[in-house]
């Protein structure tokens, strides 16, 4: 247990370190792309079904991620903010459920890390649009 405990804890240390364009306003991720009808849906579809993303302000993939989605669809999606330091952070949250990285879905009790495309995601919850 420990052995996973203290790298999560380092890279929930990491925002004093890395630098990113997306940290003008600290402690949360900002999203400038535009949503599709189909991303909305999508991220709607996800909420719904319970789907949960964690995720770290600071992290360039979260960011990457999010940008697929567009602001508005975003905004619809249920995120855990894992970084000790972002806004509504639930650092707890993320060490139970054994979070190694980011951007980690949970999709029906399963974990997967990384990027993951809206086919990708789509195909892993049964979306059909």
């Amino acid at each position: 247990m420990k052995r996973l405990l203290f790298p999560l804890l380092f890279l929930l240390t990491l925002p004093s370190v890395v630098y990113s364009s997306h940290l003008n306003n600290q402690g949360e991720l900002i999203v400038t792309s535009e949503s599709t009808r189909e991303s909305i849906e999508l991220a709607k579809y996800l909420k719904d079904n319970g789907v949960v993303k964690y995720s770290a302000y600071w992290c360039p993939n979260c960011l990457n991620q999010s940008e697929l989605f567009g602001k508005q669809a975003y905004r619809e999606l249920n995120v855990v903010e894992c970084a000790r330091d972002g806004i509504n952070s639930q650092t707890q949250l993320c060490i139970d459920k054994k979070i190694k990285g980011f951007p980690t879905w949970e999709i029906n009790g399963k974990l997967f890390l990384g990027v993951l495309s809206l086919k990708e995601l789509s195909k892993l919850t049964g979306f059909k649009n």
